[in-house]
């Protein structure tokens, strides 16, 4: 695995034990010595900018967030793509017709129009606070990137309704994200490596969830956590040990990446 320059990572129930909520010891060590070997981390997430955690210690080279619909680095914005207006306001619509609030989220700011239990607690997973916003009809017409919302899978077909330039994406059974019909983090690691100039073959990725599916298949190397879906490990192209056990940090050493 001499080649590999760049790695992905998804945060939660990856790099981050949904359970503690927090990065370990290992895993930041980890981070700090893949950068140190000149490899190229980066954060592959469905959250906002404005929710990132921040890790001691460890500086990350790019960011794909709301599942690869806004990447960026320090430097440049290197892709960016909204869900248009109309769509954003019909899937408010259809979410009211099944009960659910909404959450939007631009760049700098998520804003709520109300909220339940299951939209609280996908909240509490980046140890935010749902907040109804008073301007919300007005924030309907800035740049949304992700709609957030506490629903089951057989409400999809609901949401999207009348919907044309969005699509579902989920890797908790009690909520979903919307992102628009060109992104996934499958797209923001192409829009990546080519920002970077490296090819597929030397890019690898690790993640959990079925949001991941598009992101392992974008790499050279993808690897399912072994608290991975079902799905996602039959995806994958090999599975690294449990969150819990500091799966990442004991496959890197294995495969000699640091």
């Amino acid at each position: 695995m001499n080649n590999i320059k760049i790695i992905f990572f998804d945060i939660d129930g990856t790099l981050i034990d949904m359970n503690k909520k927090q990065i370990s010891a290992k895993m930041l060590e980890t981070l700090i010595r893949l950068r140190e070997k000149n490899i190229k981390i980066c954060l592959a997430t469905g959250r906002t900018p404005v929710s990132l955690p921040h890790f001691e210690g460890v500086e990350f080279d790019a960011y794909l967030t709301f599942n690869g619909s806004y990447c960026y680095n320090a430097e440049q914005v290197i892709f960016s793509n909204p869900i248009p207006t109309q769509d954003v306001k019909t899937i408010i619509r259809n979410a009211a017709s099944i009960n659910r609030p909404v959450s939007l989220a631009t760049k700098n700011r998520l804003a709520a129009n109300g909220k339940d239990e299951d939209l609280e607690e996908y909240y509490s997973f980046a140890k935010l606070e749902v907040e109804i916003a008073d301007d919300f009809e007005q924030v309907v017409y800035d740049e949304i990137y992700q709609i957030m919302l506490g629903c089951r899978e057989k409400d999809y077909p609901q949401l999207l309704k009348n919907v044309h330039n969005a699509r579902i994406t989920a890797w908790w059974d009690r909520a979903a994200d919307v992102i628009p019909s060109g992104s996934g983090k499958g797209t923001g690691i192409e829009k990546v490596l080519a920002c970077y100039h490296i090819n597929k073959s030397e890019a690898m990725a690790f993640g959990d969830g079925n949001n991941d599916m598009e992101m392992l298949q974008a790499v050279g190397l993808g690897v399912a956590m072994s608290n991975a879906s079902e799905e996602l490990k039959k995806t994958a192209d090999d599975i690294c040990g449990h969150v819990a056990d500091d799966g990442i940090y004991h496959y890197c050493v294995a495969c000699g990446l640091m």
